[in-house]
């Protein structure tokens, strides 16, 4: 009798439950599916399992003494985006951001259209002084630089971070400032680490110095794991003559063979040939690809330098140069080639360069984080000084000693992808569920219990 009193009271608990059901919560809007955050592993980019090739372009409008922020404009994004596609470029430079904005709106923008962003960390008030390197590595420069990482950390579209842009030059003093940018970009990766954000590579974009090029590149991949770059970097502009041999990069290759992290052009595009973007065809051929990982086309906008090949404004109009369809023309010409490339599936550090006429460098330890930069990576670097302000080439709170190898090194495991992370660019919860089925699952197996010891 007892049974039969339980199931009667559970009967009338389900139809209860069954006619009064949860009140239906609104449908979330539809999210668009992350890009794949791209990673290092031998010396190539990853792209999930597939070989990622960087086939992209160089983008500031205004240039360099515009002082302005592309991605924090969404008007600008959204003619500029509009064009990207127009091309099929995978992957965009921005050498200034604003990293007291916000850029969620631009850099969703871009990633759906399947574009990735490789961000310059430094701005021309907050940035290394090659002739007074050791005044200008100072806790205000270093956070604002992590304020960088911070503003697009979360993004899975961001591919990657540079810490620095021809510091080091064809004057020979400028390689002594080499120390600072490798300490920067220690600093940089290991503020990655701790602050629990997924592995974002951070590399150095370098002049193409012929006396100095394998010295630096060297310098850059040598040392502890915490001192080394994640790729290297540098602005090529030796096709001239639309020829691979003539050119030297096959030279370039054979240098760089076995070098042990991932290689792109930063910036490529001679203006004294016609244009006609040959370097696309060696960058995505197996003359290179087991070296190589692509390039960006210097560059979108036309400034008073004559590079850009899209005349911008005012406002949403874009005058396309001949340039421009040139570059479309190579990118479909030139397809990103399948298969792994003939990459390196182990990396290595490279032998730290010795001192001579052209490389002043004369200890391979770095210079110690300065003191008043040690908060951030507990801390975090708070909101950022933005492209305005007193700048920091001049400010104090520089090193005081060097640091020692492997003291650089994360504190921290970074997740391996921002998606799943609370850091990721966009959430994907999970859609609403009704929950009367729950409850009465969660009734019967209460009842079937108690009615089981009841008998």
């Amino acid at each position: 009798m007892k049974s039969v009193s339980l199931m009667s009271a559970l009967a009338s608990i389900a139809s209860l439950s069954a006619a009064s059901p949860t009140p239906t919560e609104q449908e979330q809007p539809h999210k668009r599916a992350d890009l794949p955050a791209v990673t290092v592993s031998g010396n190539a980019f990853w792209k999930g399992k597939e070989r990622f090739y960087i086939r992209g372009i160089d983008y500031q409008p205004g240039g360099s003494s515009g002082m302005t922020d592309p991605l924090a404009d969404l008007d600008t994004c959204k003619r500029d985006v509009a064009e990207f596609k127009k091309m099929g470029v995978n992957t965009v430079r921005v050498y200034m951001v604003d990293n007291s904005k916000k850029h969620d709106d631009c850099m969703n923008l871009l990633a759906d259209a399947g574009i990735y962003v490789v961000i310059d960390a430094n701005s021309p008030l907050y940035s290394l002084n090659r002739f007074d390197p050791h005044q200008s590595y100072n806790d205000k420069y270093l956070q604002s630089v992590f304020a960088t990482i911070d503003a697009f950390a979360k993004f899975d579209n961001t591919l990657a971070f540079f810490s620095g842009n021809e510091v080091i030059n064809d004057v020979v003093n400028s390689t002594l400032a080499a120390k600072y940018v490798k300490a920067t970009t220690r600093d940089m990766r290991q503020y990655i680490g701790n602050r629990g954000y997924r592995k974002i590579p951070v590399g150095y974009s370098a002049a193409d110095v012929s006396q100095n090029r394998m010295q630096l590149a060297n310098y850059m991949n040598c040392g502890t794991e915490d001192e080394r770059s994640d790729f290297f970097a540098f602005n090529d502009y030796s096709w001239c003559s639309s020829d691979f041999v003539s050119s030297g990069w096959d030279q370039k290759v054979k240098n760089f063979t076995g070098y042990g992290i991932p290689i792109f052009l930063s910036e490529y595009g001679c203006i004294t040939n016609t244009r006609d973007f040959g370097e696309m065809g060696a960058l995505m051929s197996d003359k290179m690809t087991s070296v190589y990982s692509g390039g960006l086309m210097y560059e979108y906008a036309l400034e008073a330098n004559g590079y850009g090949i899209a005349k911008l404004g005012p406002g949403s109009k874009v005058e396309e140069k001949p340039e421009f369809a040139n570059f479309v023309k190579a990118l479909s010409k030139y397809p990103a080639p399948t298969g792994d490339g003939g990459f390196t599936s182990t990396t290595k550090a490279a032998a730290c360069p010795t001192k001579d006429s052209n490389w002043m460098v004369d200890s391979t330890l770095l210079p110690a984080i300065p003191e008043g930069a040690k908060k951030f990576m507990k801390d975090g670097a708070g909101t950022g000084p933005g492209l305005k302000g007193e700048g920091s080439q001049q400010a104090q709170g520089t090193s005081t000693g060097d640091a020692q190898p492997g003291s650089g090194s994360s504190t921290n495991t970074a997740s391996p992808s921002s998606s799943q992370s609370e850091n990721a660019g966009s959430t994907r919860g999970i859609g609403p569920v009704d929950k009367a089925p729950f409850v009465v699952t969660g009734l019967v197996m209460f009842f079937t219990l108690t009615g089981t010891l009841l008998l």
